[in-house]
């Protein structure tokens, strides 16, 4: 029998040193099963569009109000759009509650500049008017019929519904003072939805003074800004205003117009909110390229080889007739 003494311990590590010794160091290797066990990140991390870190946090709800739905006004801005929604996040993926779009806003008499921080300003109004009607409170929560740039928070009606709540969502925006996005937040603010934020992102805040310059946001509001600038340019370079500017000659809209069309545009989405419906085609023209046959494409790769042999043998009758001279 194998004992189980010191002295029979000691030989068995005696024996395993011998055994390693002989077959030397070994390098251990990462095995299948290591590579098994790895967690992929989730598609859209490794795509880098959704910061699933603020993600949690804003669709997180508490389990005593079990499934009582967590809004999300979600902005996001392209090159020539503004794309302001309502979102709701189920289990099955988020639900898009309601939604309002820049591209809509020629509807209401803004046919140019459709992502500035106006334009931004006027797509935020539409979402928050838009779905208020949904709900049956646009009448009940009106908001701020008035832009005048100074905060303003929508207060609850003690005799009525509790206003709309939601939070906002920018992704993956820099969140910088007067950035457009807060633009959107003004807008659906007075329009009537209540969104927990402060002053402090506004364009015209002074961190200094730590106050808001209501007049400044106001400016902004109404396109203050890009009037500086397109008057601007038209005192210094002409030709830049000509070209920069070109959309807003084309519809005969100068600077001292941009402060009546935003006015305008406002009291018409308050008059009539609801979506417009585009019109349909028919038929639509098939824009999917066909795939060629095996005979068409060996076809023209001849035609390219001897479109490049003409232009070959033509560059080098050209060298010859320099020569000659």
């Amino acid at each position: 029998l194998r004992g189980s003494g010191p002295s029979s311990q000691h030989l068995t590590g005696t024996c395993a040193h011998a055994r390693s010794a002989r077959m030397g160091v070994m390098k251990v290797q990462k095995t299948p099963q290591y590579f098994k066990e790895f967690q992929v990140k989730y598609r859209r991390r490794r795509e880098g569009k959704t910061d699933y870190y603020a993600r949690k946090r804003l669709i997180v709800q508490d389990k005593n109000k079990y499934e009582a739905s967590k809004y999300r006004l979600v902005v996001r801005i392209t090159n020539k759009d503004v794309i302001c929604q309502i979102v709701d996040a189920k289990i099955q993926g988020d639900i898009v509650v309601c939604a309002a779009y820049s591209h809509e806003l020629p509807n209401y008499g803004i046919k140019v500049g459709l992502t500035n921080w106006a334009a931004c300003y006027a797509t935020g109004l539409l979402l928050a008017r838009r779905t208020l009607q949904k709900f049956g409170l646009d009448e009940k929560y009106e908001g701020q019929t008035e832009p005048d740039g100074e905060m303003y928070q929508v207060e609850e009606d003690d005799d009525g519904p509790r206003p709309f709540t939601c939070v906002l969502d920018v992704g993956l925006v820099r969140t910088t003072t007067g950035n457009r996005v807060f633009g959107a937040l003004k807008g659906a603010v007075d329009g009537g939805l209540d969104i927990p934020h402060n002053q402090k992102r506004l364009p015209g805040y002074d961190p200094e003074e730590k106050e808001l310059d209501a007049e400044t946001c106001k400016k902004y509001i109404f396109g203050g800004h890009v009037q500086e600038y397109m008057e601007m340019l038209q005192e210094d370079d002409e030709d830049r205003y000509q070209s920069q500017f070109a959309k807003y000659i084309e519809n005969d809209i100068g600077p001292d117009d941009l402060e009546e069309m935003y006015q305008n545009a406002h009291e018409a989405i308050r008059e009539d909110p609801s979506p417009k419906p585009t019109e349909k085609q028919d038929s639509y023209p098939d824009l999917k390229k066909k795939k060629m046959k095996l005979s068409q494409k060996k076809d023209r790769v001849r035609q390219k080889i001897a479109a490049y042999k003409k232009k070959q043998a033509a560059a080098g009758g050209d060298d010859d007739d320099e020569d000659e001279d």
